[in-house]
């Protein structure tokens, strides 16, 4: 049985309670083997893309994400959606239950938006109570159709934040569509998304705004990519 001899630095007792801490086994087989390392290695890079409340994808996993749907519609031209969405009036509930609820809250909002997208979608918590999804190969009707779907499953779904107690929150949902056979950046399609966000929580919130069709208008930015990646095309 082959054993490694881990360098002095990698403080094994460290990376162990890391796991424990969030609730993740410990590495089957004998400690030290190169299958117990590798192990080891695997849960610690998993951990480090997950979002510690929920076990969704972090931030930095949705960036990495985001930026390979990226490349695959400026290759492939098949639509894809990003959604990003807001939890209402969340302050509200951190301010009448306390953070623990909220913490409830998040939590359950989580597990309701994977249970409305399918496995090659991701959802991400980008931040306090933002979340993102990523969702390829996605045309406006499927799109409009998923988003309402998160939107009413969270609206229906009354949530247990202490003894007896129970509140109900809605979320405001928006999307953008990748233009299709352009070179974008993250930044852009997430300000197209968040542009929707903002009209969605200045009509009232509680609700779904969609870019029309996944036909975006395409930036300055995005032509002068389309253009640069031309002329690099034409002289391979």
């Amino acid at each position: 049985m082959d054993r490694l001899h881990p360098p002095s630095d990698l403080q094994l007792d460290v990376a162990l309670q890391l796991l424990r801490q969030a609730g993740v086994a410990e590495p089957k087989g004998v400690p030290g083997t190169n299958d117990w390392m590798q192990g080891l290695v695997d849960a610690l890079v998993d951990l480090s893309s997950r979002d510690a409340l929920t076990g969704l994808a972090n931030r930095r996993s949705f960036e990495v994400a985001l930026a390979r749907e990226i490349d695959r519609v400026a290759r492939s031209g098949e639509p894809a959606l990003l959604l990003v969405l807001d939890i209402d009036h969340f302050k509200r509930v951190n301010d009448t239950w306390g953070h623990g609820a909220g913490d409830s809250v998040i939590k359950a909002v989580a597990g309701a938006l994977l249970e409305c997208v399918r496995p090659m979608d991701l959802v991400a918590r980008t931040g306090g109570e933002e979340f993102a999804i990523v969702l390829p190969n996605c045309g406006p009707a499927f799109g409009e159709t998923v988003a309402e779907r998160m939107r009413r499953r969270v609206e229906s779904m009354p949530i247990v934040v202490g003894p007896k107690q129970r509140v109900e929150v809605t979320v405001s949902v928006g999307g953008a569509f990748a233009p299709q056979w352009v070179r974008s950046t993250n930044h852009l399609w997430i300000e197209r998304a968040d542009q929707q966000l903002y009209l969605a929580k200045g009509q009232g919130r509680n609700r779904v705004c969609l870019e029309p069709s996944a036909v975006s208008i395409v930036s300055s930015e995005e032509k002068r990519m389309l253009f640069e990646t031309s002329q690099f095309m034409d002289l391979e």
